[in-house]
């Protein structure tokens, strides 16, 4: 008499919904459309994911390296995930009566298109700390200051915003990023999600020594088609003023960082807000310019307009020797359009020099859409000089030199 079949197990892929931040980076990772939200949650559908893990590496928080083992006729739904507050409780997977379970393995993986950035940290970075605080224990941080960093005569309405911790450890590196949770309550009458914003300062915080970080904030009011909206947590966020406490998770990320080692040369490659990262890492070399540890610095670094650049006054002041710096103005009364991928081509014998030194880390950051014109401005300054790029692209990736956090 033959032994009953085994039961089929799946490995089911899940997203944490204690810990994701909703940022999107899963969803638009996933080559296959696997992925999909709501207002509530970040789910993988089981009926399309084939285990190619293109979303894991790119997830600053690590809520998407979650699986369960399940019968796969009892597959946990989209419908079931979207209603998730936590995981569910992992279970022993079903046993057929005299047999042991077949796990049933993800299909065949599909080849995905290579992400433009690395998926792994210089070699050469500090020890990340991450998910130190969750939703579930966030971290109350009072506001010490908040200034508005872009000229009042524009409609780009960007703040510098100094939360400090207190007695209570928040460490963070160079390139990483916090949530906030803003109050109140979203249309579903659940709290809001929190939102996620680069740090604007080094290690060893906004003011060297203490226990205190920043964020460059632009208050949302259109969208990206240029239609009325209110940004929630960023209009929160610009309305602070000394003394209020604000709800604080994180930190995250953990390979968009600053390389550790003497010597390191950083090519960095901005817009609007996205300065936030290159001010930090920045900092931490302006602070240590005594000790000769710093290698060269070059900053590609796009707005419409001075006034709309953040920073810009204290970018201006800082030596030619110390930082290599390139401005991008498209609105510029009287002056032609620049993008930072035209002065990356204008400034091309200089880029290659430093792309040719392994030592050489580069960073963008910005609205997703310059993800394409910064490669294609790379491609083109390597092919120009004879180089094949598609082979310094994959070493640029493989060794933890190139890095995007685009949004």
């Amino acid at each position: 008499m033959n032994a009953p079949l085994p039961a089929e197990v799946l490995k089911q892929h899940v997203i944490d919904p204690e810990i994701c931040i909703r940022c999107n980076t899963c969803e638009e990772t996933c080559p296959i459309d696997a992925i999909t939200h709501d207002a509530n949650n970040y789910v993988v559908d089981p009926d399309i994911c084939n285990g190619c893990m293109a979303c894991v590496p790119p997830c600053p928080t690590g809520a998407i390296d979650n699986w369960r083992l399940v019968a796969r006729a009892e597959a946990h739904s989209v419908h079931d995930q979207l209603g998730w507050e936590e995981l569910p409780q992992e279970q022993a997977p079903p046993v057929a009566a005299g047999a042991e379970a077949a796990v049933a393995e993800p299909a065949a993986p599909q080849p995905a298109a290579a992400a433009p950035g690395a998926a792994v940290p210089p070699w050469s970075a500090a020890h990340p700390y991450v998910n130190l605080y969750t939703h579930k224990t966030p971290m109350t941080a009072t506001v010490v200051g908040n200034y508005r960093v872009t000229g009042t005569d524009t409609d780009s309405d960007i703040h510098h915003i100094v939360l400090d911790f207190g007695e209570l450890p928040f460490p963070v590196l160079e390139g990483q990023s916090i949530g906030i949770l803003p109050p109140g309550l979203d249309a579903q009458g659940r709290p809001h999600h929190a939102r996620q914003y680069s740090l604007a300062s080094p290690r060893d915080g906004e003011r060297a020594g203490y226990n205190n970080l920043s964020l460059t904030v632009k208050r949302v009011t259109e969208d990206h088609a240029g239609a009325a909206a209110h940004g929630v947590c960023s209009n929160y966020l610009c309305d602070l003023v000394k003394n209020d406490k604000v709800q604080v998770i994180g930190p995250f990320g953990h390979t968009f960082l600053m390389p550790n080692h003497p010597g390191a040369n950083l090519i960095m490659i901005c817009t609007g807000t996205g300065s936030a990262p290159m001010r930090a890492m920045t900092e931490r070399c302006r602070r240590r310019i005594e000790s000769g540890e710093n290698g060269k610095l070059m900053l590609f670094f796009g707005a419409r307009t001075e006034r709309e650049l953040p920073y810009f006054g204290p970018l201006m002041k800082l030596p030619p020797d110390f930082i290599d710096i390139n401005l991008a103005l498209s609105r510029e009364a009287g002056q032609p359009k620049r993008y930072v991928q035209d002065l990356i081509r204008d400034r091309a014998a200089k880029v290659l020099e430093l792309l040719a030194d392994r030592n050489t880390c580069i960073y963008v950051c910005g609205l997703k859409g310059m993800e394409t014109g910064v490669l294609d401005a790379l491609r083109d300054v390597t092919v120009q000089s004879g180089q094949d790029w598609s082979i310094l692209h994959d070493a640029l990736r493989r060794e933890g030199r190139l890095h995007f956090e685009t949004y």
